[in-house]
């Protein structure tokens, strides 16, 4: 199965991209981008999985939400898509703020969550990073908003990519970017800078993932080893040479990864 959709959650229009059939997989892009970044991985995966990348709310081919939107609203927008996509407990990967997302999925519906792939993630702005990072964040996000992106998109994309990566990979992320949505990208950002995940991770009972990327300097060490710590039984991969964007940078390896764990994981199931 091969579809391009949309499907109502909340009074909202959200689309969709869905490769392939059998165990549900679903992924969560990071922000200000969309489910494009994860097209490698649905055509690596939809051999084996029915993998389905949504435009979160505000993203994409997805109608804004209300400006008063927190993560958790997210996380219930994704419950219901899920739902509404008849996709059962799913396998949930995502990357960045769409890491921190699947964690919040989790936190307010776990029977939905089968396992968890946390990319480059975070345990929400609150719960990683130092509170004058995170405002220095926010604020760079408010100014370049309300600019071309051709202002500030080069900027940010040094910051999600390793040096030296292809001028065509640079390329499909410009012309991502410059497709956000700024009300809601401010709105996303700033629900995201007040998450503070870190109470969930020692709860966490499903198999999990890290990815992280070695030259990730938005992510880095300093984020994705109290998640591994925190985490039960979680696996940590770092992959040599990628930054931020490991879906992108890294697309086979990663492919490989997720396949792996998810194989893996269904191998445990079916021997419980």
């Amino acid at each position: 199965m091969d579809r391009d959709g949309e499907v109502v959650v909340g009074g909202r229009s959200v689309a969709y991209r869905e490769r392939g059939e059998g165990p549900s997989l679903v992924l969560l892009h990071g922000w200000p981008l969309d489910g494009r970044e994860w097209s490698r991985q649905l055509d690596g995966l939809s051999d084996e999985f029915r993998v389905v990348a949504w435009d979160a709310p505000g993203a994409g081919r997805s109608s804004d939400p209300p400006e008063t939107s927190r993560l958790s609203d997210w996380a219930d927008w994704l419950a219901e898509f899920i739902e509404a996509l008849d996709l059962g407990r799913s396998h949930v990967a995502g990357l960045s703020w769409g890491g921190g997302l699947a964690l919040e999925l989790y936190q307010r519906h776990p029977a939905v969550v089968r396992t968890l792939i946390l990319v480059s993630a975070y345990a929400g702005w609150a719960g990683s990073l130092p509170s004058d990072v995170v405002e220095e964040r926010l604020e760079l996000m408010r100014r370049n908003s309300g600019l071309p992106p051709d202002r500030w998109v080069p900027g940010l994309i040094q910051t999600l990519l390793a040096d030296g990566a292809p001028p065509e990979l640079t390329d499909e992320l410009a012309s991502m970017i410059s497709e956000f949505h700024p009300v809601a990208t401010r709105t996303a950002l700033r629900a995201f800078a007040e998450a503070d995940l870190r109470d969930v991770l020692p709860r966490i009972d499903v198999p999990t993932l890290l990815l992280c990327g070695e030259r990730d300097i938005r992510a880095p060490r300093e984020v994705w080893e109290p998640l591994h710590s925190m985490i039960p039984n979680s696996k940590l991969v770092v992959i040599p040479e990628v930054g931020h964007m490991v879906d992108m940078e890294a697309p086979e390896r990663c492919t490989a990864e997720i396949g792996e764990f998810l194989r893996a994981a269904n191998g445990s199931e079916e021997n419980a």
